[in-house]
């Protein structure tokens, strides 16, 4: 028999080298999915405690870690803004929503100092793609590093026009539906199946998916298959949710066994017509029941619906062969929302309420309607915790958070309490993907994030922190196992926060040093940060301007 020539065998050799070598590269480079909720609170989610059904959430969390003290900035713009870049919102301009009221903290727009993690992974090879809400005060997200977009530039006034929703670079083509088959949370997932079909395309580069949804927040918009599903269970009222949450949250080992379900919390609309608290389930009528439940009914469909998609995105990968190869994190920008009172609005966000009754509660969702679900339920949605979006106390400023990867040294399902942020995404990020943070792009100097990589608290290492707040006056600094927080013109509190995250201890008044010290470090940052000192004119009709 004739042997094979050492040409033949060095030929096989080679071959064999670069196969090896090209799945080593492909190994250290994963893709990246990132997947942010609007809105969505704390207990919502089923591996969190919550009542609505997420079996396709619940199986990433346990096949990989669940964070437990995740936070973000209180509201969505300025999230986003440090979701993406790594840095503080007011570091880039962002410090408030898209409004430009001509200070360096509050420019509106996201800053070019700063790289988007888009922007930072196409210099290391991959292919970038963003299915989603924007809302970084640009007109273009494909001048930020993504290849392609299909979404909303800002939050989505409603969840069933297409042509709501755009298509970027110009010239592309975004899918049309017929009518009565399109639903804006599926059209998202559909745009994100299409592009990783596009990114496929190109065998030897990795992919980026940034999928934004904007659900659950406002308009309560979603399917009438899905918003019977709880049709009756939210009449029950938030008292009993709120404790039913709770109880599954200890089981599930989310917040400690000792911890004690906060208060009620009160709300705010701003002196138009009310400031109170949430008032107890059973002192409503029985037709404002109704209402409430109507609304709250739709709000679990939208996070249901989520879910739905997010399931149809995993078979996907699936089917591809790249779960076990992609990075993916999952959180909310913010608390849930309690604009702006127990009741909910109407028509647009405002003091508007309408009460619906009879045939009006079944039309509740559809088409050409505008709800909210109000302070009650955000108050449920955010439980245990105090408060809301828009502050800093736990209920405005605590996400749940999931990441999956075959790349963690953790075992599967691991819950981990060591607190993170939200500028922690990109340095995670980059770290996953072996890159490093860009000093220059183009003529563009790009400052260092601020945030740090998670990997190494997803592997489960102790890390000390120190993690700054502010929103509308709303501010707050974390440092170890102490929170120093307060509302906009209220004097501080603080909380002993690994013994008392509910928030309910305030124990200022006996460590008057500890105070001084946290608030001059808070100083600081914030001066470092661009935040404006108070009072300060925001530019928005639902916050009264300073007098002069």
């Amino acid at each position: 028999m004739k042997q094979p020539s050492f040409s033949i065998l060095l030929a096989s050799l080679v071959a064999v080298f670069v196969v090896v070598a090209v799945q080593s590269a492909s190994a250290k480079q994963p893709n990246v999915l990132l997947i942010l909720a609007d809105d969505l609170g704390f207990s919502d989610l089923g591996c969190f405690g919550g009542d609505i059904e997420t079996p396709h959430l619940d199986s990433l969390a346990k096949g990989g870690v669940r964070l437990t003290q995740f936070y973000n900035t209180g509201r969505c713009c300025p999230s986003r803004a440090s979701f993406l870049t790594g840095q503080y919102p007011h570091r880039v301009g962002l410090g408030h929503m898209t409004q430009d009221i001509g200070r360096p903290g509050y420019k509106g727009a996201v800053s070019p100092e700063t790289a988007t993690i888009a922007e930072a992974l196409q210099l290391d090879g991959y292919r970038t793609f963003l299915s989603g809400k924007w809302h970084l005060g640009t007109k273009d997200p494909t001048k930020h590093g993504f290849e392609e977009f299909y979404g909303t530039l800002v939050s989505a006034k409603t969840f069933w026009d297409q042509d709501h929703f755009l298509r970027m670079p110009e010239g592309r083509k975004a899918r049309r539906y017929k009518e009565g088959e399109f639903y804006g949370t599926d059209a998202l997932v559909d745009h994100a199946i299409d592009f990783l079909g596009n990114a496929r395309e190109t065998k030897d580069k990795p992919w980026f998916l940034y999928l934004a949804f904007n659900a659950p927040h406002f308009p309560l918009h979603a399917p009438e298959e899905d918003i019977k599903k709880y049709e009756g269970h939210y009449t029950k009222g938030w008292d009993k949710i709120r404790a039913e949450r709770l109880k599954r949250a200890k089981k599930l080992g989310i917040v400690d066994k000792k911890t004690k379900l906060t208060p009620l919390s009160p709300y705010w609309n701003y002196g138009e017509t009310e400031t109170g608290v949430n008032p107890a389930w059973d002192t409503l009528p029985k037709d404002r029941q109704a209402d409430l439940a109507r609304r709250m009914a739709i709000y679990a469909a939208m996070v249901d619906r989520m879910d739905q998609n997010i399931g149809r995105l995993l078979r996907d990968l699936k089917a591809n062969g790249e779960l076990d190869n992609t990075f993916i994190l999952f959180t909310s920008d913010n608390g849930a929302c309690a604009e702006w009172d127990p009741r909910g609005f109407d028509i647009k966000s405002s003091n508007n309420n309408k009460l619906h009754t009879g045939a009006e509660l079944t039309k509740m969702g559809s088409k050409g309607t505008y709800h909210s679900a109000g302070s009650g339920w955000a108050n449920t949605s955010n439980t245990p915790w105090r408060l809301y979006k828009h502050f800093n106390h736990e209920g405005g400023v605590a996400s749940p958070g999931i990441a999956h990867w075959s790349g963690l040294k953790r075992k599967a399902g691991s819950i981990e309490h060591q607190p993170t942020h939200i500028i922690d995404v990109l340095p995670t990020v980059l770290d996953v993907a072996g890159s490093k943070a860009p000093k220059k792009i183009g003529d563009r100097k790009i400052i260092p994030p601020a945030g740090e990589s998670m990997l190494s608290v997803l592997n489960g290492k102790k890390v000390d922190r120190t993690l700054y707040f502010e929103h509308e006056g709303n501010r707050a600094i974390r440092e170890g196992n102490w929170k120093l927080v307060a509302l906009k013109g209220q004097p501080w509190e603080l909380y002993r926060i690994d013994r008392d995250r509910t928030e309910l201890n305030d124990l200022s008044s006996r460590n008057a040093q500890r105070v001084e010290r946290m608030e001059k470090k808070w100083l600081q940052w914030a001066e470092a940060n661009h935040v404006a000192k108070q009072p300060i004119d925001l530019q928005v009709k639902y916050l009264k301007a300073p007098e002069n």
